[in-house]
């Protein structure tokens, strides 16, 4: 089996610690590693795979970065995306690359920035999707078993009757971050899952998918096989990624495709996607605070999160802050609305504010 590492976010949930110059993949987020190593060192010791099948998706300019991190990384393995075109190109490239080494290749994607704990469960289950889209010409995602009624979740509706082995099963429905209410009745009804943006399929499968329902990828995808191995196989490439538009595979496959199936997955995950993410995964301390650095001092303070990497913070009588400085940014941000960091981010692109950036 081969695995896909998606590389090209800037993580723009988690500024200012990510930057454009150093987004969040690269960051020591949950342990004393990347994000991306943490995620590389998982792959490589599933059963199939090891760093001579883990490929990398991700622009040139982090490339540098990307090899200090992962230095046993092949370079055959670097996939170039000219410009980030959101999941669906970075995912169909991946797949064009791979076929073409490999026609009956077998590849598992996984994004960059996630965490995962239970990884002999992660283990196994990566290992059944691995079998089934061996044998089936099918789509296959892995759904895990929410816990809360998430509203930064996308959620997975599966059909309870149609079960295609045990513990995979037909997709209904996709339903992007749903409202608390919306959220709360999904865990009521028991068929809905947590939509991880993982996913496992024959290469050829996911590229006859785009074929169908996204045609003008697929020709461009078509084009730039043609001059894989020659001379001319940067300048075709960024000829027709100029072409194509940006496009997630939720929305322009999977979301229309009659053949997507869900693993249900019990392991331990989080796609780290807010500051929010962050506090619901770090341990608190007596007053329910998550102190992330030593230059803190707080006085009559609950429920917040609160980093700096340089500068003296201290808080008098709040609460349900996440307060972070780091470099020349501060953000301070009311716990339960840090998705809204990426807005804020965008503002600042708009204002021609790049120096925060």
């Amino acid at each position: 089996m081969y695995s896909v590492i998606m590389a090209g976010g800037i993580g723009t949930r988690f500024w200012p610690k990510s930057r454009e110059k150093k987004p969040k993949q690269f960051l020591k987020i949950v342990s004393d590693n990347s994000m991306l190593r943490e995620t590389f060192d998982r792959l490589k010791n599933l059963k199939y795979c090891s760093a001579e099948k883990i490929f990398i998706v991700a622009n040139n300019k982090w490339k540098e970065q990307i090899f200090d991190h992962l230095p046993e990384l092949p370079a055959q393995n670097y996939i170039t995306e000219p410009s980030g075109k959101n999941t669906a190109p970075c995912i169909g490239l991946a797949a064009t690359i791979i076929q073409n080494r490999d026609p009956g290749a077998v590849m598992g994607i996984f994004p960059s920035d996630h965490t995962i704990g239970d990884f002999d469960i992660f283990k196994a289950k990566v290992n059944k999707g691995r079998k089934v889209a061996k044998n089936n010409d099918i789509l296959l995602t892995f759904g895990i078993q929410p816990t809360r009624p998430d509203t930064g979740y996308g959620y997975i509706k599966y059909n309870r009757d149609k079960i295609l082995k045990n513990g995979v099963f037909k997709v209904n429905d996709f339903t992007e971050k749903p409202d608390k209410a919306t959220a709360q009745n999904f865990l009521k009804q028991g068929n809905y899952l947590w939509n991880s943006g993982m996913f496992i399929w024959n290469a050829q499968t996911v590229l006859n998918e785009i074929e169908d329902h996204m045609s003008g990828l697929s020709q461009s995808l078509k084009n730039i096989q043609s001059a894989l191995g020659k001379s001319n196989y940067n300048s075709i490439l960024q000829q027709e990624w100029k072409t194509i538009d940006k496009q997630s595979i939720d929305y322009g496959i999977m979301e229309k495709s009659n053949s997507v199936y869900v693993i249900k997955s019990n392991f331990k995950w989080s796609d780290v996607g807010s500051w929010d993410s962050l506090y619901d995964l770090k341990e608190k301390d007596k007053d329910n605070n998550v102190i992330l650095s030593d230059n803190i001092e707080s006085i009559d303070t609950q429920n917040c999160l609160i980093e700096s990497d340089s500068k003296l913070i201290s808080t008098v009588g709040v609460e349900d802050l996440v307060i972070v400085q780091a470099g020349n940014a501060t953000l301070i941000a009311k716990r339960g609305e840090t998705q809204k960091v990426k807005d804020l981010v965008n503002k600042l692109r708009s204002e021609d504010k790049d120096k925060y950036l």
